[in-house]
């Protein structure tokens, strides 16, 4: 099993970057494919991006590629989301997943076993 607590969100202006935080607690974390959701207000759950085992696989949404960038550090037990030239459609809340199952292409929350809480990001125009 492995819990999960997102920090980092806030407010930001439009052009700006913001860097979230997930750490994870378990003892096998670096077993688990991570990944990044985010929810608006009345839109289903978007997937953000993924990463794998090692970090050395990732994918993401053609939303947010170029801008976004998911890392993680198993000796920490924490994955990231760097978020550059933010725009006002990137505001919702941000929850960070894990999935037992391997491969970085899961797009579906379905695919994914255990959810954080969520973190609110804002951007302003």
């Amino acid at each position: 099993q492995v819990q999960l607590v997102e920090s980092g969100g806030g407010l930001v202006q439009a052009g700006g970057s913001l860097r979230l935080s997930c750490a994870a607690s378990g003892r096998t974390f670096s077993r688990y494919t991570m990944g990044w959701f985010r929810q608006a207000p009345g839109k289903e759950r978007e997937f953000v991006a993924a990463i794998g085992w090692s970090g050395g696989s990732t994918y993401y949404s053609d939303s947010v590629k170029g801008r976004f960038t998911i890392s993680r550090d198993n000796a920490l037990n924490t994955v990231y989301l760097q978020m550059i030239s933010l725009k006002p459609e990137d505001t919702a809340v941000y929850y960070c997943a894990a999935a037992i199952r391997d491969g970085v292409r899961k797009t579906s929350p379905y695919e994914y076993d255990y959810w954080g809480q969520g973190t609110q990001v804002t951007v302003s125009s």
